[in-house]
């Protein structure tokens, strides 16, 4: 084996660099395992002034979902709109036959809000960060 140095590199990552290791990692697990059905999703909601005032995102593959992404701006709060993304996502994962939906969020976000709407509770880890938890929450959807 030849020596060789390594040059690593540090730096902010772009939005190209990440996609160029998720397609990576992508192509790996689809002959891991033979699936290639992932795709990407994003749900949206414009005010009258077409600025994103809530959205959600994620992606399906393999029978399972993770939603990666969810916010809703403060004043749009307990008005119906995070309900409405999420069963937007919940939709689009029985679409692609997901039976799985998995997310993560902190005790100061909305674990609750999740709780109300059939997610449970897989992992807890404490004291991250310091003073709060960080969840792993999952919801099994009916087929």
């Amino acid at each position: 084996m030849k020596n060789f140095e390594l040059n690593i590199i540090s730096s902010v990552p772009s939005p190209k660099e990440i996609l160029f290791l998720d397609d990576r990692i992508y192509e790996h697990n689809v002959l891991a395992t033979n699936r290639a059905d992932g795709t990407l999703f994003l749900k949206s909601i414009y005010d009258d002034t077409e600025n994103i005032v809530a959205g959600i995102t994620g992606w399906t593959w393999a029978g399972a979902c993770e939603i990666t992404l969810f916010w809703v701006k403060s004043d749009y709060r307990k008005k119906g709109y995070g309900k409405a993304l999420l069963n937007a996502a919940e939709a689009e994962a029985a679409k692609q036959n997901c039976n799985t939906i998995f997310l993560r969020t902190y005790s100061f976000q909305a674990p609750h809000f999740y709780l109300k709407h059939g997610y449970l509770i897989e992992y807890e880890l404490k004291d991250f960060p310091s003073g709060h938890s960080s969840f792993f929450l999952v919801k099994r959807l009916k087929r």
